[in-house]
């Protein structure tokens, strides 16, 4: 069962990954670059780490949505309060790991509907990370799991959505199981998006846009290729139009 594609704006469908720069004023820089192209920013572990919540204030003032991917994975009291503190920030995602198993993300989804209800603010987009597209069948083996990629990637996002969680992100490798299991109204953000599938860097289990989009994805993630462009906006553009070829295809 395909995602209806009548109501997606191409431009809404990409994420920007923001973790970049050698101090926030650099990190901003992009921000300003890029806000007239793209909507959502990604805000992750190096850039959160670097610069803390005061990023995501500023990019909230200028504007712009923010997917917070910290890939919360712990014992679920502590990844709950987490979670409740994402809330708080009013950003439009956020993440958790799926390996963290039932109770947590349970408990997660219960923390944040009760912040949200309590204080009057936006629900974000809670979502669960189920396999990394920088590991492949090889390192799972070498981790012990009995199963390839595709299997623990859509047992993983089973388990999300009996947890109550909106959606998974995902290689795009997984998003044909994870839709026919979960539905057309399960969240697939795809990250890995490269210009061609064989580009040679840490992420294994790559796609181009277009691919990611016509295989169902309802985000993509894209960070290298858009930084290391000549033009980053022109870049932008282009990924857009990807993405709008996808959409037609996959109607």
């Amino acid at each position: 069962m395909m995602m209806s594609t009548s109501n997606k704006n191409p431009r809404n469908m990409l994420i920007f990954a923001l973790d970049v720069g050698k101090g926030i004023e650099d990190a901003i820089t992009w921000v300003d670059r890029l806000r007239d192209h793209v909507e959502i920013f990604k805000v992750g572990k190096e850039s959160f780490t670097r610069y803390g919540p005061c990023i995501i204030d500023i990019i909230k003032k200028k504007g712009k949505k923010i997917f917070l991917d910290l890939k919360f994975h712990d014992i679920p009291h502590t990844v709950a309060g987490a979670a409740a503190g994402a809330a708080e920030q009013e950003v439009f995602m956020f993440n958790v790991h799926a390996l963290g198993g039932k109770e947590m993300m349970e408990k997660t989804v219960a923390a944040v509907h009760k912040v949200v209800r309590e204080k009057v603010l936006p629900m974000p987009i809670l979502l669960a990370v189920t396999v990394l597209t920088s590991l492949n069948d090889g390192d799972l083996r070498q981790m012990g799991f009995h199963c390839r990629t595709g299997e623990l990637a859509l047992r993983l996002a089973r388990i999300a959505q009996d947890a109550g969680l909106a959606g998974v992100v995902a290689s795009v490798h997984d998003i044909d199981n994870i839709r026919k299991a979960c539905g057309p109204d399960f969240i697939v953000v795809t990250p890995g998006i490269r210009e061609t599938v064989n580009a040679n860097d840490d992420q294994k289990r790559t796609a181009t846009a277009r691919e990611a989009i016509v295989r169902g994805a309802d985000y993509i993630v894209v960070g290298r290729p858009i930084r290391n462009a000549e033009d980053p906006t022109h870049k932008v553009e282009e990924i857009v139009m990807e993405i709008t070829e996808g959409l037609a295809i996959r109607k």
